[in-house]
């Protein structure tokens, strides 16, 4: 099935789904402007305060729109570098967390092979209001598999690749974290890899997303995370400033 993104799909997802920040925000906005007029605020202090608000509510929207919808990251270009054969011997699986937009491309990309996805969303443990949102419109890939972090269905030494694409921040707990990137390395075979993307809690998507990049996690995280899950090597290649694919190995 070929799937067709929409133009500005990606920003568009993410106003969407988290909405909620925008009317809090735009609502604070009003209350302020209605104290800098009936208080007699200095006008210095309101163009900065405002200034602030305006940069925190638009820059997430346009690095957003070129990270999703401009840098080619669903053509999936950046794939002719992790070395993985099509071939019907290939045993692929991509993960997500309850929204699920890569699966038919990834199969796209990969005709031969034969690709398993599953889904670890919890609704006890992952409450934020955007992924939810996000499955409401989520397109669900055949035969996906609703699944625990803790335990994936496979047999070990079985798998060639596993893809976690912007996907595995929302495992919010490190030991949890550690114990589904230990599943990940004892289902994949001893050529095996895990191919995840992320944006990171560093200083271009602090620019970026001011405090909501507390939503992510540092290089050191996820560093100590494979190798304590007993992932062999651990490569970054940045795909923009603000977005980093993570390559490990068995």
């Amino acid at each position: 099935m070929e799937i067709k993104r929409k133009k500005f799909q990606g920003v568009l997802n993410i106003l969407s789904f988290n909405r909620h920040f925008y009317v809090i925000g735009l609502t604070v906005l009003a209350l302020i402007t209605g104290c800098w007029f009936y208080l007699n605020w200095p006008t210095s202090l309101y163009w900065v305060v405002l200034t602030a608000f305006i940069y925190g509510l638009i820059t997430p929207l346009l690095v957003s729109a070129y990270v999703y919808d401009f840098s080619g990251y669903y053509h999936f270009n950046w794939l002719k570098d992790c070395s993985i054969t099509d071939a019907d011997s290939t045993q692929i699986v991509n993960i997500n967390a309850g929204f699920d937009e890569t699966s038919f491309i990834l199969k796209n990309n990969f005709p031969k092979s034969s690709l398993k996805v599953y889904d670890f969303y919890n609704d006890q443990r992952h409450t934020e209001p955007a992924i939810i949102r996000a499955r409401k419109v989520s397109l669900n890939y055949p035969n996906t598999t609703q699944i625990e972090t803790s335990k994936l269905p496979l047999e070990s030494n079985s798998v060639d690749a596993i893809f976690l694409l912007s996907a595995a921040h929302e495992i919010r707990s490190n030991s949890e974290k550690v114990t589904f990137l230990k599943e990940c390395h004892r289902v994949c075979k001893p050529s095996g890899k895990v191919i995840m993307v992320e944006h990171l809690r560093d200083f271009p998507n602090f620019l970026a997303f001011s405090v909501g990049f507390t939503h992510f996690f540092s290089k050191r995280t996820w560093t100590k995370a494979f190798n304590s899950a007993g992932f062999s090597s651990i490569e970054e290649t940045k795909f923009t400033p603000f977005m980093s694919i993570f390559s490990s190995n068995t």
